[in-house]
């Protein structure tokens, strides 16, 4: 630049510097013209959906289950019984001297735990197991004549149980939730147990 060292010197450099200023500033301006047409223009691609964990169908399952063991134990307070103690009674009374194994198959529970749920009701008294004559190994279960009084009176509760959970629903949607149900539960190629004392 000319004339540094005086006073006109440095009007001019002055004069330069906002020269400067102005042509940046006007340049700055323009991009973020350009900017704001090319976003005004521009789709965004949508944000993928989150994992919605509340509307899954195992979760909604899962808390059918609570709301179904909730009610039992309201319904059966005087019996102190589990949904499966009650569902191991109910079917020694169809079928006595049935095997341990089997008898955790057809009520889906745990064959590997099912003995401790079977105890508790031997010492209750409403189940007796004896060892199979051609195979020792194999536990043979009946139940008492207290057992079956028992389960014919919780029998009364459990039908309520199931009432009380169909509620909600019409005579079609209670139609259309079995045949769906059975259909999940019995459909699969390796359908799992559960379990719970």
């Amino acid at each position: 630049m000319r004339g540094l060292g005086c006073g006109g010197g440095q009007n001019t450099v002055a004069q330069a510097v906002r020269g400067w200023v102005r042509r940046v500033a006007g340049t700055l301006w323009q991009c973020a013209m350009a900017a704001g047409r090319l976003l005004r223009g521009a789709t965004l691609a949508p944000m993928s959906q989150s994992f919605d964990f509340h509307n899954t169908p195992g979760h909604l399952v899962r808390r059918a289950h609570q709301r179904t063991v909730a009610l039992f134990m309201e319904e059966t307070a005087g019996f102190d019984v589990t949904p499966v103690q009650f569902a191991i009674l109910h079917e020694l009374l169809a079928r006595p001297g049935e095997d341990q194994v089997t008898l955790a198959s057809r009520v889906a529970f745990d064959a590997a735990t099912s003995g401790s749920v079977i105890g508790r009701l031997e010492k209750r008294g409403w189940i007796r197991r004896e060892p199979d004559t051609r195979d020792r190994r194999r536990k043979l279960l009946w139940i008492t004549p207290e057992g079956e009084v028992a389960a014919l009176q919780m029998r009364d509760a459990a039908q309520r149980v199931q009432e009380r959970l169909m509620a909600p629903l019409n005579p079609q949607e209670r139609e259309d939730i079995m045949s769906i149900l059975t259909k999940v539960v019995y459909h699969h190629k390796d359908p799992a147990g559960t379990s719970g004392a």
